[in-house]
């Protein structure tokens, strides 16, 4: 299995909203996503820094999207 990329919170919500999910709200740093089929997320946005691959792969497990799958679709 292959590594997850690193990504910036904003590449994350582009390629988030690429698969149908859109921004609720915000509370600070951190954006809500929701699907309309009930999928919903939370991603925190700070400036010059990367999501780590831990916390990426929760949001992952959040919007139901397999790590091999997220690899095929990021490219």
């Amino acid at each position: 299995m292959s590594k997850l990329p690193l990504l910036t919170g904003k590449e994350l919500i582009s390629f988030l909203k690429t698969l149908g999910f859109i921004e609720k709200r915000q509370k600070g740093s951190h954006v809500f996503l929701s699907h309309k089929d009930g999928r919903s997320t939370v991603v925190p946005v700070h400036s010059g820094e990367t999501i780590g691959r831990g916390l990426l792969s929760k949001i992952l497990t959040d919007i139901e999207i397999t790590k091999e799958e997220f690899s095929k679709l990021i490219k």
